[in-house]
């Protein structure tokens, strides 16, 4: 029965996780995140640590897994993505296990390309590429005039049009296409009025080819509208039902692709589209 109790043990374990970065963090949650989902049974306490790029923050950073891991009566993960030595020197005294990415790719990297990295702060995500940095933010401005159907003017530079009723996932999924691939995405609302006609709009026609669908299951789109207006015909689970039918039908008829979006989370929704539709991202 012993592994059984270890088993009880495991299934309850809390964790404290830090993601130190000398910047924003982003990178170290990312990379961070996607080791420790593969742990199901450890409830994980997670805290980011941005900007730690002096001695003294370091320290500070030190001092705060340190308390944690008292608090824990165990050692915290600390996942990092820092430049300087100095600093990783200190955040590696901590009372952790510290897994430092840079630290760990940087120097094969150096070997193998027989040359030195730049050790400068903040590549990934600063605004040193302008022209990158220039694309994303005009993609995210596109996409924010051009959400849910409000301006069809312009659509001739969308790179793709999502479409689909409401709330079954195209603003979230437009801008993460926006924020992540620097890729110029609308989308459009298919209303009841065009159900009923089983017609797409007339501000679509001329771009039938840009159009992607989107659906979602009935009862998960039925719990969301519910969220925004409960008790509402709009959000009455046979209504979603109808909606869902007729507007998959309709997609169906124009031979314009979609996806469920209902298991699927926008970065996966995202990837698939582009990976299907051939778009090239132009942003890394």
């Amino acid at each position: 029965m012993l592994w059984i109790t270890l088993w009880k043990l495991v299934s309850f374990m809390k964790l404290s996780v830090f993601y130190v970065s000398d910047r924003t963090g982003i990178t170290a949650e990312m990379l961070g995140q996607s080791l420790i989902t593969q742990f199901d049974s450890v409830h994980f306490q997670c805290h980011t640590m941005p900007f730690v790029d002096s001695e003294a923050r370091a320290r500070d950073a030190v001092a705060a897994i340190n308390l944690a891991a008292a608090a824990d009566g165990q050692r915290p993960l600390v996942f990092s993505t820092l430049i300087d030595d100095v600093v990783r020197r200190i955040i590696r005294t901590a009372n952790a296990l510290v897994l430092d990415f840079f630290e760990a790719f940087i120097a094969p990297l150096e070997s193998e390309l027989g040359i030195p990295s730049s050790h400068a702060v903040g590549k990934s995500h600063g605004t040193g590429d302008l022209h990158t940095y220039t694309q994303r933010i005009n993609a995210i401005n596109f996409c924010m005039a051009h959400d849910d159907g409000v301006n069809s003017a312009g659509l001739d530079e969308a790179e793709i049009i999502l479409v689909g009723v409401s709330r079954c996932g195209k603003t979230p999924t437009s801008l993460y296409l926006a924020m992540q691939f620097g890729i110029k995405a609308a989308n459009y609302p298919l209303i009841p009025e065009d159900l009923d006609k089983q017609q797409l709009p007339s501000a679509l026609l001329p771009w039938r080819k840009k159009l992607w669908g989107l659906s979602i299951r009935p009862e998960r789109l039925h719990q969301i509208r519910s969220e925004r207006r409960p008790n509402s015909r709009y959000a009455a689970l046979s209504n979603c039902r109808h909606e869902i039918q007729a507007a998959e039908a309709m997609l169906r008829a124009h031979g314009i692709p979609f996806l469920e979006s209902t298991n699927m989370s926008i970065e996966e929704l995202s990837t698939t589209i582009l990976h299907q539709t051939g778009l090239s991202r132009h942003l890394y």
